[in-house]
């Protein structure tokens, strides 16, 4: 579990280093969106609105409130800062356990949101056993991130470890590392690398049912 401290510190490095007007993956943000979102998400019981559609447009008007005070560097600074902290104690969040569930995979996203959203980029060296939480955390996430596939997924790792997805007559094995399946299944289509095997039809399915 102490790889989501860890994580923490490097998504706040790479905001803080990207300033608050940089591009992300996010469509439609920059990073002082994505820091704010860090924060409400963990700090707000406005993040209630990523599931409850009664609460959407009150999460994305605070949300559009902090970013936009944010163009200041300052501002945008403290703002990472409190990211930074972590969860208030009284939040769910405070406890290692959920923290761990709810972190692991989100933190390692937005930070190649930030880093591949620039013209240069190099995948970073992971430490192998975050790599295999990450794996772990996907496995557990997989069928809901395919769940639009017209098409059996087939997740595959480098050293043959494999996962199903998603079961069909027609399949797809997507290979690559832990953390660039994770980035594939979550929707960083483009960025995350990856290679594809299995018959052509499957392969262009694939392509524009996700």
């Amino acid at each position: 579990m102490h790889f989501v401290p860890a994580s923490r510190e490097v998504l706040a490095e790479v905001l803080l280093a990207a300033g608050p007007t940089a591009p992300t993956l996010c469509a439609g943000w920059q990073t002082r969106h994505l820091a704010a979102h860090l924060v409400l998400r963990e700090q707000s019981l406005l993040a209630a609105g990523l599931v409850l559609k009664p609460l959407t447009h009150r999460m994305e008007t605070e949300l559009d409130r902090r970013a936009e005070a944010a163009k200041d560097r300052n501002a945008y600074a403290a703002l990472v800062n409190e990211f930074l902290k972590g969860a208030p104690k009284i939040s769910p969040l405070a406890n290692p356990r959920v923290d761990h569930s709810a972190n692991l995979s989100e933190f390692f996203i937005h930070t190649e949101d930030v880093r591949r959203a620039s013209d240069r980029w190099v995948p970073r060296a992971l430490d192998d056993r975050y790599e295999d939480l990450l794996w772990d955390d996907l496995v557990r996430r997989a069928a809901h991130y395919y769940r639009g596939a017209d098409v059996g997924i087939i997740l595959v790792r480098p050293d043959g470890r494999r996962h199903v997805a998603r079961k069909s007559s027609s399949s797809v094995a997507i290979t690559g590392r832990p953390g660039e399946l994770l980035l594939h299944a979550s929707g960083r289509r483009e960025e995350a690398l990856v290679t594809f095997e299995g018959a052509e039809e499957a392969i262009a399915l694939l392509s524009v049912s996700l």
